[in-house]
């Protein structure tokens, strides 16, 4: 390799792992401003609160990746919730009425995928129109009141800690993240994903379906939104129809800054991960130090702008 090649591959494999490092700079920087930021029950503290988040960012990492985007995340989440909860206060058995909200969000996705590839809906249309679809619905069947009572094995399902010590919905995410890395990685269909969000019309010529590679993004989309409810839910111990609300944001946000661009092609489970725990930490370290919710929209906000502006920048080098 000649010189500046090497450098340029430097700062290829460097810009991969950036949100580690700046990670770790933010918490140096928390952990010098607050002594209670870098203790272990504050760290899975805020593991514990953005599980959610993050198994959705894994499924948004995957959309964005095909080119698109999904804006009903927050509302399918909190429909998945709401439709485990009404079931469990009547008194069905805990593991099919999990199992509702899963498919359930599933099913969302599923037709989120469907208009979108098949029905040639603009993602940001079909996904939009799914957000007020499921928050409607959630309200609905609730009247608007969060759902209370739910048997104490469900609410176990954040309250517990592996030895005691590791909360569960940690453990779920971090499963999770490893099963669609591999999926992404090893499969067929994350090379699909890949291809599709890279050049759809070369994709398609190339006689890969890519309706049906849309469908299953989404659909399994749809499907982590339906998990991550079940684990918000059991995590407040009540069926909050307005759940999830302004999520999109966040889980958005996580995948920015976690590498993956917007434009699709390119982008990582591990680097949305990443970016959630960021967010995470930002929002913790900013309540310890006494900073206004306001000001956290307005860094998370400004932080969005500025990854898809370097990404933009990046791409603009390469022309």
């Amino acid at each position: 390799m000649t010189g500046p090649m090497t450098i340029e591959f430097a700062i290829s494999k460097l810009k991969k792992y950036i949100s580690v490092f700046v990670i770790l700079l933010v918490m140096i920087y928390l952990a010098i401003k607050s002594p209670q930021f870098l203790t272990a029950d504050n760290i899975l503290t805020v593991g514990l609160q953005m599980s959610p988040r993050a198994i959705m960012a894994i499924g948004q990492v995957c959309v964005i990746i095909a080119a698109g985007i999904d804006l009903s995340v927050g509302s399918i989440m909190a429909l998945s919730g709401v439709i485990t909860g009404l079931m469990l206060v009547a008194n069905i058995n805990i593991y099919l009425a999990s199992m509702a909200g899963i498919l359930l969000g599933a099913g969302c996705g599923m037709l989120n995928g469907f208009l979108i590839a098949y029905g040639k809906l603009p993602p940001f249309i079909a996904t939009l129109g799914m957000m007020g679809i499921a928050r409607g619905v959630a309200l609905i069947l609730t009247g608007g009141v969060a759902i209370f009572g739910f048997p104490d094995s469900f609410i176990a399902i954040s309250s517990n800690r592996l030895g005691g010590i590791f909360p569960v919905p940690v453990l779920v995410t971090i499963i999770l993240g490893v099963i669609w890395s591999i999926l992404m990685a090893k499969t067929r269909f994350g090379r699909y994903t890949y291809a599709v969000g890279g050049n759809y019309e070369a994709t398609r010529l190339s006689g890969v379906s890519v309706k049906n590679n849309l469908l299953w993004v989404y659909t399994f989309s749809g499907l982590l939104c339906g998990i991550a409810g079940i684990i918000e839910m059991s995590r407040l111990s009540t069926g909050q129809p307005t759940a999830g609300t302004g999520y999109e944001l966040d889980v958005i946000a996580a995948c920015v800054i976690g590498g993956t661009s917007l434009s699709g092609g390119s982008g990582t489970v591990l680097g949305a991960l990443m970016g959630a725990l960021l967010i995470g930490f930002l929002r913790n370290g900013c309540n310890l130090l006494n900073i206004s919710n306001f000001w956290q929209q307005v860094a998370i906000g400004a932080i969005i702008v500025i990854a898809v502006f370097i990404d933009q920048l990046k791409k603009g080098n390469k022309k």
